[in-house]
């Protein structure tokens, strides 16, 4: 069963117990407040289902991470694009059934994020990039970026995806931790939904409340950091509009 949502931003399909939800903008799967709506209902309509999940892209790429313009513009929708952001990492962490995230290309930002949360991570081969490049462009790491990369990243290669912005091929990725597994592009698809097939045989109670007790510390984390790191948007959008009017 296939159907395109509201604004068809992202595609839920539907079949053996497998929730695919696409995200497909037509440029590069900005996570605008509208794609974040699609998003959730998707995810709760997989939860109402049953279903395990499967999360992907478009060609090339998964997400290059917040919609600039709406960050730009500041205001109330700003605000609700980065809590919908920051919130889906514990929501995905949390999740009653298996998550699959197919990373069809590039992850950037709150798109390296939202793949970093899902419970197994495929990625492809090519010229893609993994990174969080927030300290590149002037911006602190927020918070709850710093927990999901603590959780999946091992120390070092943490310290550098954090604090210098480095970025990482496919190749590198999988050697530190953002995916566990590359896969043609042209298998993609179908090895993240086998894999998603193969979680569902797992007892359903037993992986839902160990997931939640191994990620206690993190879950907690996420949510006494998400005002935080809101707090500290509406700070910086208020300094850069000041700024903005000395410049005039």
């Amino acid at each position: 069963m296939r159907d395109p949502m509201a604004s068809s931003l992202v595609t839920f399909e539907l079949e053996h117990s497998i929730a695919t939800l696409t995200m497909d903008d037509g440029k590069r799967n900005a996570l605008s407040p509208a794609m974040f709506d699609e998003i959730y209902e998707g995810l709760e309509r997989a939860e109402r289902e049953d279903a395990a999940v499967v999360i992907t892209g478009r060609e090339g790429v998964l997400s290059a991470g917040f919609d600039l313009k709406v960050m730009k513009a500041g205001g109330v929708q700003a605000v609700k694009m980065l809590r919908a952001g920051y919130g889906l990492t514990a929501r995905l962490l949390s999740f009653p059934k298996p998550v699959v995230i197919a990373s069809p290309g590039h992850a950037y930002a709150m798109g390296a994020f939202m793949l970093l949360s899902g419970d197994y991570r495929f990625g492809v081969p090519g010229p893609y990039t993994y990174v969080a490049n927030e300290v590149a462009i002037g911006l602190p790491m927020p918070r709850v970026a710093c927990e999901v990369l603590r959780l999946r990243l091992n120390p070092a290669a943490r310290e550098r995806a954090v604090v210098l912005s480095e970025e990482f091929s496919p190749e590198g990725a999988l050697q530190v931790g953002f995916i566990d597994a590359l896969v043609p592009v042209e298998r993609l698809l179908d090895e993240a939904r086998s894999k998603a097939a193969a979680l569902l045989e797992l007892d359903p109670a037993a992986h839902a409340t160990s997931k939640k007790r191994l990620r206690a510390d993190t879950l907690r984390n996420i949510r006494a950091s998400l005002p935080l790191d809101l707090a500290d948007a509406v700070v910086l959008g208020a300094k850069q509009v000041v700024k903005a009017r000395r410049a005039r």
